[in-house]
């Protein structure tokens, strides 16, 4: 699968990372899918910075990158699992 998607947006609640793309569509994936994200403060989840032309994203303050792509391409195998 070999896909573009660009972030416009990112936000948070007690259950799920929120990814809104620049198409509109908002992608959610679960937060205890990523151990260093759960384990960090407000402060260091809301210093996020997208990367590669939007396609990824950073967390500079904990040193962690997330391809959005990634986060379609989990929820494509959970659907299939």
């Amino acid at each position: 699968m070999n896909i573009s998607v660009k972030g416009k947006s990112v936000h948070f609640d007690d259950r799920y990372l929120h990814v809104e793309l620049e198409d509109g569509r908002i992608i959610l994936t679960p937060m205890s899918w990523y151990k260093e994200l759960q384990e960090s403060t407000l402060k260091q989840l809301s210093n996020y910075r997208f990367i590669c032309h939007g396609t990824g994203i950073e967390w500079t303050d904990i040193d962690y990158h997330l391809s959005i792509e990634s986060m379609l391409l989990s929820q494509v195998k959970q659907k299939a699992a």
